[in-house]
């Protein structure tokens, strides 16, 4: 049969993509973010299905197509997995005090004007002591984004600030797996290629604190009309003590150890459940629905954190308006879970069909000179983030790519693994419908839409890369011997 497969055209490639973009489109427009509870998904299942009519007519088999998709789904089991426990520790995070006793000492020590600054530091430390900004945001960003949203701040600002500075970290870190990836992609060292990266993403780092600094004093003026009403409203509704820190410090500590993602999670949702039957019994009973702390009732309690929606009021009109003490648990990651799926069915047939692989192709004849080949792979690092949906298959396509071309053009495999991370791992949250882009949206509560206008890091980072090849600023040459 694969003999009598047809070679895709470039016409061909690009039908299902342009329809797909024309539908998501239509979605924003319509739904506004909205638009990735159902909508998007099924716009994703269409751009598969028009991909499929392409193989069809070209002889590629439903089988084929089919097995390209369930290997995609299985690339992304692991992802799934956290998300589900991502909802999980948030919930048992809520209800046990330790979110909300983050907020209460975070008020009290950060205000409007610095707090931007601050939250792009504090997500960067602990993203390089982690090498995960999964993990970051799941943990110490979730905190983040409660203190910004009771100080008044933009949710998408705040989301910005957060990604960034979690993306710094994930790019920079040894012990990040794409860190490790790219330059097992272009052939060279993690060390080797963490030094040269310092060369375009420090620039970028030192702009985004700048920009965030000019947003801080922007906002100066948005100051908590009553901080201290807030404090005893959350000392009112939680027993707030900073033994429950002992959790979050754990949690990264064992990632720190290299610790599985899932494996820390995990210890992390049973562990605060234990907390909050402790420290917060009307808290755990009045989530169960019941009247006396009862080993039953402390179970339910726990159980429906973990699982469902979670909201305690505090009666703090400023602390109720904004959900600050709201879970889904793993219910509320359904529909992220959805999209991923979703996803991962669109780029399996593109993949199948070979329409990616047609595209990505003649975006490398267009190479000509040095800056072309940046570019190119800069352009072709983003367009996976957006068809194939995945940082990973983002990094590690682009890199088999073009690992000879950088050679034959006498350059260093160095310069390709840093355009790999410059343009691919970051740009992976700007698209709803990537893992990256879906995950960080459930997991900070904003809108992807809301967000990327802020996510200066992850924005300036391509465009820095560009700017070092045109102007042929650290680019390194092949050593000849």
């Amino acid at each position: 049969m694969s003999a009598n497969i047809k070679k895709i055209t470039l016409f061909q490639a690009l039908i299902p993509l342009v329809i797909l973009v024309a539908i998501l489109a239509f979605n924003v427009h319509l739904y506004g973010d909205d638009a990735t509870g159902g909508p998007n998904q099924f716009a994703l299942i269409l751009g598969g299905v028009f991909a499929a009519i392409v193989g069809f007519r070209n002889n590629v088999s439903y089988d084929k197509m089919m097995n390209k998709v369930a290997k995609n789904i299985k690339s992304t089991s692991s992802a799934i997995l956290i998300l589900l426990m991502v909802g999980a520790l948030a919930g048992t995070w809520l209800i046990s005090g330790i979110i909300p006793t983050m907020i209460y000492y975070g008020l009290q020590i950060l205000n409007p004007t610095f707090f931007l600054v601050a939250a792009v530091i504090i997500a960067s430390i602990i993203s390089l002591a982690t090498g995960s900004s999964w993990t970051t945001t799941a943990t110490i960003g979730i905190a983040l984004m409660g203190i910004g949203k009771a100080l008044g701040l933009p949710m998408g600002m705040i989301a910005g600030a957060v990604l960034s500075g979690a993306y710094f970290g994930d790019k920079m870190s040894p012990l990040s797996d794409t860190t490790n990836l790219a330059p097992a992609m272009a052939g060279t060292d993690v060390f080797t290629h963490v030094r040269y990266m310092m060369y375009t993403t420090v620039p970028t780092m030192i702009i985004t604190l700048v920009i965030f600094l000019i947003l801080g004093f922007q906002h100066e003026g948005t100051e908590l009309q009553d901080a201290s009403g807030l404090l005893v409203s959350i000392k009112q509704t939680f027993n707030v003590t900073p033994i429950l820190f002992v959790v979050p410090v754990l949690v990264i500590v064992m990632i720190i150890k290299k610790a599985k993602p899932l494996t820390a999670l995990f210890i992390g949702t049973i562990l605060a459940g234990i907390f909050a039957i402790i420290f917060q019994p009307d808290i755990v009973k009045q989530v169960a629905g019941a009247d006396t702390l009862t080993f039953n009732s402390a179970y339910k309690g726990v159980m429906n954190a973990i699982t469902n929606s979670v909201y305690i009021p505090s009666g703090n009109k400023i602390l109720d308006e904004n959900e600050l003490f709201s879970s889904g648990g793993m219910a509320g990651m359904i529909s992220t879970i959805w999209l991923i799926l979703c996803a991962m069915f669109f780029g399996g047939v593109m993949q199948a069909v070979g329409a990616l692989q047609k595209i990505t192709s003649s975006l490398l004849n267009l190479t000509k000179s040095t800056f072309g080949l940046f570019a190119s792979t800069t352009a072709t690092c983003i367009f996976f983030n957006g068809t194939a949906s995945d940082q990973y298959l983002a990094i590690v396509v682009p890199g088999k790519m073009y690992q000879k071309a950088f050679k034959d053009k006498g350059l260093a495999p160095e310069n390709l693994s840093r355009t790999l991370e410059d343009a691919g791992t970051v740009t992976s949250i700007l698209f709803p419908w990537n893992t990256g882009g879906a995950y960080q949206s459930k997991t900070l509560g904003v809108g992807t839409v809301e967000y990327v206008w802020y996510a200066f890091f992850n924005l300036i980072s391509p465009i820095m890369t560009l700017i070092f090849a045109y102007f042929n600023i650290k680019i390194r040459q092949l050593k000849t011997k």
